[in-house]
């Protein structure tokens, strides 16, 4: 199984991601926490250690995690030490600048899954 730990449910995948991730097994979403700006290191540690238990207990095969900079790096760390593969998820970024009537540009990206990367 591939717990999707992030912001984006797996409902919303493009197919090729939903089939690159399937490699791993069925997909679970395990929704990524909202964490306060003006939380502290140790608050932001023991949500990520907390999650992480709750995803160990699981026994995934690997897990995509993408989000808040701190948690994510508390989390990748706790995962790995007990062999548990964490993806990011890499993508192509398509920009298209579009100029309105009255002068101003208006950017519109889309991101174009490209292939699942390890932390490491």
């Amino acid at each position: 199984m591939l717990i999707n730990h992030t912001n984006h449910a797996s409902a919303k995948w493009a197919s090729s991601q939903v089939e690159a991730a399937r490699a791993w097994g069925a997909i679970e979403d395990v929704p990524f926490p909202d964490i306060g700006a003006d939380w502290d290191e140790a608050r932001v540690a023991k949500l990520a250690e907390e999650n992480a238990a709750r995803i160990i207990e699981k026994k995934p095969r690997a897990v995509l995690c993408q989000g808040e900079f701190t948690y994510v790096y508390h989390f990748v760390n706790l995962l790995r030490a007990v062999g548990i593969p964490v993806l990011a998820a890499a993508s192509r970024r398509e920009v298209v600048e579009v100029q309105e009537a009255d002068g101003s540009a208006r950017k519109l990206s889309r991101f174009v899954f490209t292939r699942f990367r390890q932390y490491q």
